[in-house]
C-alpha cells in the first residue's frame, strides 16, 4: 500500500512511559522500567501505521499511552492539534469519542456478565447518545457491519469463538464513529484463516468509516498487508520508519533485516536469507548504553556503545536510527550442516 501525504491527525514528540519497580514492605522504588523511551511519531489522517517488534518492546504501551489509557511520563501528544496530555474532565471525555482501541485479549476485554448488545451500547450510553431505542438500532447496525447477526446481541462473550469476539471488540470501538483506532495485536491469537477474515474486515471498515489506524503486531507479514507505513520498535524506541513497500524493498536497520528474514518464503523451493539474532533482549530496566540493539547486532562497533543513534532521513521519508544504516547483515549459517 502507498499513502498520500496528508496532515497529521495524531502527533507524538518525545513520548516516554516509565514504570517504577517497587520492592519490600514499604514498596520503595528501586528501579525504573523504561517501557517507552522517547518516541516521535506522526500518524496522518486516513492512513494505517503498522507498529512492529518483538514481545516486550513497548508496542502496546505506546498505543495505550497515545490514547492516555496510561499516563505518559514525559513528552507531547496532540490529536487534531489539541494537547492530549492537558485534557481533563469533559475535554478528555470528548476525546474518548474520537479515539478507540481494540484490545489484544478478546476474552478479558469483554465483561462476561454483560450480553453483547449491552457491551457494544455502553459507549453510546456513557456519552448520552440517543435514547434506548436509537441505541439498540445503532448497535444492531454496527454488529451487522462487522459480520454478526442481530441475534448475537442477546448472547454472552463466552458463547463466541475468538474471531467472533474480535469482531465484537471492533463493533464496540466503531459504534461511536471514532476518527482514530489503535488495534492492539487483534489477530495474534487467531488461526490463519480467521486472521485473513479480520484483516480484510479492518480494511473494509477503514474505507467505510474513514478511519485512521495504529496497527500493533509482531508479524511483519501481517503488518505489511494492512499498513501504509511501518514503524519498527526495539526496547522502547522506534528504530526505523518507512513506507511499507520501501521497508520491504530496502530494510536499512539490522533489526528490521532480521525480522524480515524470519518471514516464511511464499515461493516453494526458493531460499530466504536467514538472520538469527543471538542473545536475549536486554532488560528495559537497565538498557545498554548507546544503541540499544548493539548487544545483539552482528555489525555493531565501538561507536554503537558510545553514541546513541538518532532517527535520520535516508530518502523517501525513510528514517533509521543506526550509525551503519544500509549495511547488509551477513546471513547466519545453518545450525545443522
Amino acid at each position: 500500500m502507498t499513502s498520500t501525504v496528508s496532515p497529521a491527525l495524531l502527533r507524538a514528540r518525545g513520548v516516554k512511559k516509565h514504570f517504577p519497580v517497587r520492592k519490600g514492605l514499604l514498596r520503595r522504588t528501586v528501579a525504573t522500567l523504561q517501557a517507552v523511551d522517547g518516541v516521535d511519531l506522526d500518524i496522518r489522517r486516513g492512513e494505517t501505521v503498522g507498529l512492529v517488534g518483538e514481545s516486550g518492546c513497548g508496542k502496546s504501551t505506546l498505543g495505550r499511552t497515545l490514547l492516555r489509557l496510561v499516563e505518559p511520563t514525559a513528552g507531547e501528544i496532540s490529536f487534531e492539534d489539541k494537547d492530549v496530555t492537558a485534557l481533563t474532565g469533559r475535554g478528555l471525555k470528548a476525546l474518548r469519542r474520537d479515539v478507540q482501541i481494540v484490545f489484544q485479549d478478546s476474552v478479558g476485554s469483554l465483561d462476561p456478565r454483560m450480553n453483547v448488545g449491552t457491551i457494544v451500547a455502553e459507549g453510546l450510553r456513557i456519552h448520552g447518545i440517543g435514547d434506548r431505542r436509537t441505541r439498540r438500532q445503532t448497535v444492531l447496525d454496527v454488529l451487522g457491519r462487522v459480520g454478526l447477526s442481530a441475534e448475537a446481541a442477546e448472547r454472552y462473550p463466552h458463547q463466541f469463538s475468538g474471531g467472533q469476539r474480535q469482531r465484537i471488540g471492533l463493533a464496540r470501538a466503531l459504534v461511536l464513529r471514532p476518527k482514530f483506532v489503535v488495534a492492539d495485536e487483534p489477530v495474534s491469537a487467531l488461526d490463519v484463516s480467521i486472521q485473513s477474515q479480520v484483516l480484510n474486515l479492518l480494511v473494509e471498515l477503514k474505507q467505510e468509516f474513514d478511519l485512521t489506524y495504529l496497527f500493533v503486531a509482531h508479524d511483519l507479514a501481517v503488518v505489511g498487508y494492512i499498513s501504509d507505513r511501518i514503524a519498527v520498535m526495539y526496547l522502547g524506541k522506534i528504530v526505523e520508519l518507512a513506507d511499507a513497500e520501501d521497508l520491504f524493498r530496502r530494510p536499512l536497520h539490522p533489526y528490521t533485516q532480521a525480522l524480515l528474514s524470519a518471514n516464511p518464503e511464499p515461493v516453494p523451493g526458493r531460499k530466504r536469507r536467514r538472520i538469527v539474532l543471538t542473545g536475549d533482549v536486554p532488560s528495559p530496566i537497565d538498557p545498554p548504553s548507546g544503541c540499544r540493539f548493539r548487544t545483539r547486532c552482528p555489525i555493531a562497533q565501538q561507536l554503537c556503545a558510545e553514541v546513541e543513534p538518532l532517527l535520520a532521513d535516508h530518502g523517501a521519508e525513510h528514517t533509521v536510527a543506526c550509525h551503519f544504516a544500509g549495511t547488509l547483515v551477513p546471513e547466519t549459517p545453518p545450525l545443522i550442516a
